[in-house]
């Protein structure tokens, strides 16, 4: 949705067809009334659902129910498995079961799990048919100080960097406070990782709780085999001087640029003395 407007504008298309949904789901999302910003409206039984970012999971009621989000809250898509909307499932059982929530909100009930957040969204008249917005991935959004971080939209902010090629932003945990910190790995241009003009992007661009306290420079981006970027393996090496191969940089409490990750104040993060 950053992007829409700019991109129809700049190349003069009038219709965008937007949809939504994976293919082993059992429904998805359509733009068939060409409304800006939205992935459309699902035409199964469906429901976005609240979620607990910081201890990723779903969030339940006392009476072990799911709760709906209120209008333009992200919540977890969930859509409900039935005859007329079938999920398959995979060749590994156990893969299938994960995708499936029972008990959602009554006894036996069953719906397939999205792993994606989304938003119901303002779009005018569109024959009382909600309409949504993607948000994130869920373990794409990660939770520091309070605010809700959502790394898609960290990821395009970085990216508009001149020197950056591709980033992947990824939140990471820090002795000694509550939820996770962000650290962004980013391949530059021509191989040149221009500290000072990023630097300078990112504070003037990300908002001061959202803004990665780590850089990790990488050559190339490890991605998936539908194109999307791993972070199992950034998010375990993490900062770790040990255990990343790449060079680290660090944005050091109350300064407006990021400096080489040395070993004296790896060892001040580690002990939680770090100041954040």
């Amino acid at each position: 949705p950053d992007i829409w407007m700019e991109f129809k504008t700049r190349f003069g298309i009038e219709r965008v067809g937007e949809f939504y949904g994976a293919s082993e789901g059992n429904a998805g999302c359509v733009n068939a009334f060409n409304k800006d910003c939205t992935v459309g409206f699902c035409g199964a039984r469906h429901a976005l659902v609240r979620y607990d970012l910081l201890n990723d999971e779903l969030l339940r009621s006392r009476k072990g129910f799911c709760q709906k989000v209120k209008k333009g809250e992200a919540g977890l898509m969930l859509m409900e498995i039935s005859k007329d909307a079938v999920f398959d499932g995979y060749v590994d059982p156990g893969a299938t079961q994960k995708k499936i929530l029972t008990d959602v909100f009554k006894k036996g009930d069953r719906y397939f799990n999205s792993g994606d957040l989304l938003k119901q969204v303002d779009v005018g008249f569109a024959l009382g048919l909600p309409h949504y917005q993607f948000v994130d991935r869920v373990g794409d959004t990660y939770r520091w100080k309070g605010e809700n971080v959502s790394t898609n939209e960290i990821g395009e902010i970085i990216n508009g960097a001149d020197s950056v090629a591709y980033c992947n932003v990824y939140g990471v945990q820090l002795p000694g406070t509550d939820g996770r910190a962000g650290m962004v790995a980013i391949s530059a241009k021509h191989g040149s990782l221009q500290l000072p003009a990023i630097s300078q992007h990112i504070i003037e661009k990300v908002p001061s709780y959202a803004r990665p306290l780590f850089i990790r420079q990488v050559m190339d981006m490890d991605t998936t085999g539908t194109f999307k970027m791993k972070k199992a393996e950034l998010r375990e090496q993490a900062y770790h001087l040990d255990q990343c191969p790449d060079p680290l940089f660090v944005l050091k409490p109350g300064s407006n640029e990021y400096e080489a990750l040395d070993r004296a104040f790896y060892q001040q993060i580690l002990a939680g003395t770090a100041g954040y």
